[in-house]
């Protein structure tokens, strides 16, 4: 092999060890930014113990979607001021250990379903926490993001405008 011959595929190598780490680099910051723009408030996951209020951002799709956790475990929330109960699939209840503690017919998007009761003993979000909130085993709901309804959001103060949702304690002012 000619030194020409050695320099030549080694500049070769370079080039593309260069377009694989820009491709590569491109599709992580891609993925954050998509990632982003789904869940805007997945940083609240980690928040503890707070004294202002917490503010929330809309998602591309206009939903508040937020990381928070259930039981200690991290679970995505999609707020929902018009589900009754923190409400969680049947896979998402069984990773958190959650048991039913009765039954009951749910009036839903997609008609009427039974499903069934449980406590949750710990829901928190952006460092605001409460205990003994009570949820739904949802069979019509799929996968991990559970619906964060009013058994959790009631305890709060919330004001929505425009691309914001504030949460307060009850009465905090």
């Amino acid at each position: 092999m000619t030194e020409e011959h050695a320099t030549r595929r080694a500049g070769l190598c370079m080039l593309l060890l260069f377009w694989v780490l820009f491709l590569g680099g491109g599709a992580w910051w891609l993925h954050g930014y998509l990632e982003d723009q789904r869940n805007p408030n997945a940083h609240l996951a980690s928040v503890t113990g707070v004294d202002e209020p917490l503010v929330l951002k809309r998602n591309r799709a206009g939903h508040f979607v937020a990381t928070g956790r259930i039981n200690g475990e991290p679970v995505e929330f999609l707020l929902d001021t018009g589900a009754t109960y923190v409400a969680v699939s049947d896979e998402l209840a069984q990773r958190l250990g959650l048991e039913a503690i009765g039954s009951a017919w749910f009036n839903t998007a997609n008609g009427r379903v039974r499903g069934d009761l449980a406590t949750l003993d710990e829901v928190s979000l952006g460092g605001y926490e409460a205990r003994d909130v009570r949820g739904s085993i949802s069979p019509g709901l799929t996968g991990e993001v559970a619906l964060l309804g009013m058994s959790f959001l009631d305890r709060f103060d919330i004001e929505i405008r425009g691309e914001r949702m504030v949460l307060r304690p009850a009465g905090g002012g």
